[in-house]
């Protein structure tokens, strides 16, 4: 006799590459966009402060903008999903 049970849920995908790091010899370990020298905090200020997701990339060439569409896409994942 077959039973039934329950999918198991799928595993959040993990990204491929590390989004944020933090290293103590960087900036004195706050989170940076890894590959970079930008704290994650300048993202969610100048988006705070009324700038565009455009102004933020042209101000800080180094972050890609797959880095920064990620990050807000994670953060969006963590604050509104249950």
């Amino acid at each position: 006799m077959l039973t039934k049970t329950k999918p198991k849920p799928k595993p959040k995908a993990k990204p491929k590459t590390k989004l944020i790091v933090r290293d103590k010899d960087i900036l004195g370990g706050i989170p940076c966009f890894a590959g970079t020298r930008v704290p994650v905090k300048n993202l969610f200020d100048c988006l705070r402060d009324g700038q565009s997701l455009e102004e933020f990339l042209d101000d800080f060439p180094s972050v890609t903008r797959q880095q920064a569409e990620a990050l807000l896409q994670t953060a969006t994942e963590l604050v509104v999903t249950p």
